[in-house]
C-alpha cells in the first residue's frame, strides 16, 4: 500500500514540477525583471537600506533580522547538495544557469515581499502579520485561494522545512561523529522546542547570530578549496560557460553534456535554491520594520543575491575539484560529491562540511516553523491550535532524524509546487500595484518617505473597524 502511495506521489510530483510550472516561475522572473526596468541594478541601495536603523519604522523585527530568518530558511542543504545534483545531472554548465535564474529571481522576490508589506495586517496585540495569504485575501479578495496557499504551505513546512532537514542533520552527525540517529533526534527536538516557544523574536535572535557565522565558515571552506585547486580555477570558469551553451564531454562524467541538460537542471536547482516565487520568505518579510513596502522589497532580494553567491562558490568548488582530481572525483557519485570535494582540506574538511550542513539545516527548521505557524494562524487563530502545531513540529524534528524520507521528499516537493501556483497567480494579477509602488518610491527617489499603510497607523485604523 505504502509503495503504491509513494509511486503516486512521485508521479504527481514529477508532473507538477514539469515544464509548465518551471516555465511559469521562470516566466514570472523574466516578466518582473523587465517590467520593473531591471530592478536588480538597485542592489547597492538595497544593502544601504538593510544597514539603516530608524526608530520611526514600525513592525515586529528589524529588516536585518527579517532577512536573517529568511536566509536561514532559504540557505539549506539544497544549496550544498542540490548544486552537486545539478552539476552531476546537467554538467558544469548547470552552475551558469543556476546563477542566471537567481539573478532574474531577484525581481520576483522583490515583488512578492513588497506585496506582503503592502497588504500586511495588525492584530490586537500590535503584532503585524503578512504573506501571500494576506496578499491574496486583501489584494484579490479570493479567500479560497488564500486558504489553499496556507494549507499547502503548512504541509510543506512539515516536510521541506522539518523532516528532510533533521534527517540531513542526523545523517551527517552519524557519518562524521558516529552518533546514533535517535540521540541526534532527541537533541534536535529539545533545541527546536526551546527556540520556537519563544516565538519570532527568539527565532530572529538565533538566526541573526547563526546565519553570518554559518555562511562565513562555509564560504571560508570554499575559498580554501579554490586556493588548493587554483591551477584549475580559470579552466573551471571557462568550462562552466562552455558547457552552458555547447555539448561537451567532461572528465569524470558518464557522457557528454549539452545546453538543454545544463539549462534544465541548472534552472530547476536555481528555482528551488532561492525560493523566489514560492511565497515562503514574504511571510517573514511582512513583519519587518520599514517605512514603505519598496524598502523591504529591496532588502528581501539581497537574500536571493546571497544564495547566488553560495551556489556559485559551491559550483566552482565542484568543477575545479573535478578538474584537479579526475581520478578521485566523479560526477557519477552525486550523493557524496560535495563530501569528497571537502575532504581535500587536510584534517578539517569533513568537519567544516558537517558544521555547514548542521547549521544550514537547523536554521532552516527554525525559519520554516514561523512560516507554518503564520499559515496555521491564518486558518485558525486559536491558542490550542497553535500550541498543537508546535507539539507536532517538535515531534517531527525527532521523527525526521530516525526515519527514511524517500516519500517525504516527493510529498514535500509536491506541497511546495502547490504553494507556487496561487502565489505566482497573485503576483501576476497584482503587477500594477508593484509597479505603482516602485514608481512612487524607487524611481522617483523617495525611498525615505513614510507610507502610513506600512508604519502601522493605517493598520491600527483597520483593526478598529
Amino acid at each position: 500500500m505504502m509503495a503504491e502511495i509513494g509511486k503516486w506521489i512521485s508521479q504527481a510530483d514529477a508532473f507538477l514540477w514539469g515544464p509548465p510550472l518551471l516555465i511559469l516561475l521562470l516566466g514570472t522572473h523574466l516578466f518582473y525583471t523587465f517590467r520593473l526596468r531591471l530592478v536588480q541594478k538597485y542592489l547597492g541601495s538595497a544593502f544601504k537600506v538593510l544597514m539603516e536603523r530608524d526608530k520611526r519604522m514600525k513592525g515586529n523585527v528589524s529588516p536585518f533580522a527579517a532577512l536573517a530568518v529568511a536566509l536561514a530558511s532559504t540557505i539549506g542543504t539544497g544549496n550544498i547538495v542540490g548544486v552537486a545534483t545539478a552539476v552531476c545531472m546537467g554538467g558544469p554548465g548547470a552552475v551558469f544557469w543556476c546563477m542566471v535564474t537567481g539573478l532574474f529571481g531577484m525581481s520576483t522576490k522583490y515583488a512578492e515581499s513588497l506585496l506582503a508589506v503592502k497588504y500586511r495586517v495588525k492584530d490586537r496585540e500590535g503584532e503585524v502579520h503578512g504573506g501571500p495569504m494576506y496578499t491574496i485575501l486583501r489584494g484579490l479578495k479570493w479567500r479560497w485561494m488564500a486558504v489553499f496557499f496556507s494549507v499547502a504551505a503548512a504541509i510543506a513546512v512539515l516536510g521541506t522545512g522539518n523532516l528532510v532537514q533533521t534527517n540531513a542533520i542526523a545523517g551527517i552527525i552519524h557519518k562524521t561523529f558516529d552518533v546514533p540517529n535517535w540521540i541526534s533526534g532527541v537533541a534536535l527536538a529539545i533545541m527546536v522546542a526551546l527556540v520556537i516557544i519563544g516565538g519570532l523574536q527568539t527565532i530572529a535572535k538565533v538566526c541573526t547570530c547563526m546565519v553570518p557565522l554559518m555562511s562565513a565558515v562555509y564560504l571560508a571552506g570554499c575559498v580554501t578549496l579554490l586556493v588548493i585547486n587554483r591551477a584549475c580555477l580559470w579552466d573551471s570558469v571557462k568550462l562552466i560557460f562552455e558547457c552552458a551553451f555547447t555539448p561537451k564531454a567532461v572528465a569524470g562524467g558518464a557522457a557528454g553534456y549539452g545546453m538543454m541538460l545544463a539549462a534544465r537542471y541548472g534552472i530547476a536547482r536555481g528555482l528551488f535554491s532561492n525560493e523566489a516565487g514560492m511565497g515562503s520568505e514574504p511571510i517573514v518579510a511582512a513583519t519587518a520594520k520599514t517605512r514603505n513596502a519598496v524598502r523591504q522589497g529591496l532588502v528581501s532580494y539581497t537574500g536571493t543575491f546571497c544564495t547566488i553567491i553560495i551556489c556559485a562558490m559551491t559550483g566552482l568548488v565542484l568543477v575545479s575539484s573535478l578538474l584537479a582530481h579526475p581520478d578521485k572525483i566523479s560526477l557519477n557519485n552525486k550523493d557524496i560529491l560535495t563530501q569528497v570535494c571537502f575532504e581535500q582540506i587536510p584534517y578539517s574538511g569533513k568537519y567544516i562540511l558537517a558544521f555547514a550542513i548542521f547549521a544550514f539545516a537547523s536554521t532552516t527548521v527554525l525559519g520554516w516553523f514561523y512560516y507554518g505557524e503564520q499559515c496555521i494562524r491564518f486558518l485558525a487563530n486559536r491558542k490550542w491550535v497553535l500550541n498543537g502545531y508546535k507539539i507536532i513540529y517538535i515531534l517531527f524534528a525527532f521523527l525526521g532524524s530516525i526515519g527514511s524520507l524517500s516519500i517525504v521528499w516527493d510529498f514535500a516537493d509536491l506541497a511546495n509546487g502547490l504553494m507556487v501556483i496561487p502565489n505566482v497567480i497573485s503576483l501576476l494579477l497584482l503587477h500594477k500595484v508593484v509597479v505603482g509602488e516602485t514608481r512612487k518610491y524607487l524611481w522617483s527617489g523617495r525611498l525615505d518617505e513614510d507610507d502610513p499603510a506600512c508604519t502601522g497607523r493605517a493598520l491600527a485604523q483597520e483593526e478598529k473597524q
